[in-house]
């Protein structure tokens, strides 16, 4: 009779902090990181320095079982920025940047992995034919 009445006490308690723990941490991180990127970019600071401040915050601060991916902190970041928008009306023009034109992003793939190519292939040819020539004729 005990253990039921205890099993009746706990089970509620669980039920009411499990999702709390589980789901607050998560948005209250994606506004705190949105509040790091608009505040760094707002400074002054480069693009690339601002989105990994704010998305090694929100990775940080997620916790559980599954890892923030940066598109999932990209559109935190995005959605806290709409949501109060009068809070981050100054941030809105930094919000293409997260999401940026994956066509051109493509290309820019394509490009470096032939430019990388031909590097290696340029290194192979020099490292196949050295500098030093032989005479043939010479003993």
């Amino acid at each position: 009779m005990k253990k039921s009445k205890k099993a009746k006490l706990i089970l509620p308690i669980i039920a009411t902090f499990v999702p709390t723990l589980l789901f607050i941490p998560k948005v209250s991180a994606g506004s705190f990181g949105a509040e790091i990127f608009c505040t760094m970019r707002e400074g002054g600071n480069d693009h690339e320095s601002s989105w990994q401040a704010a998305y090694s915050y929100i990775k940080k601060q997620k916790g559980g079982l599954f890892k923030t991916s940066p598109k999932q902190a990209a559109g935190q970041i995005i959605e806290t920025v709409v949501r109060e928008k009068d809070k981050f009306s100054y941030c809105v023009e930094y919000l293409d940047q997260l999401h940026p034109d994956r066509k051109l992003q493509l290309e820019n793939n394509r490009k470096e992995k032939k430019r990388k190519k031909e590097e290696f292939l340029q290194e192979k040819n020099s490292k196949d034919y050295s500098e030093e020539t032989f005479d043939r004729y010479s003993y």
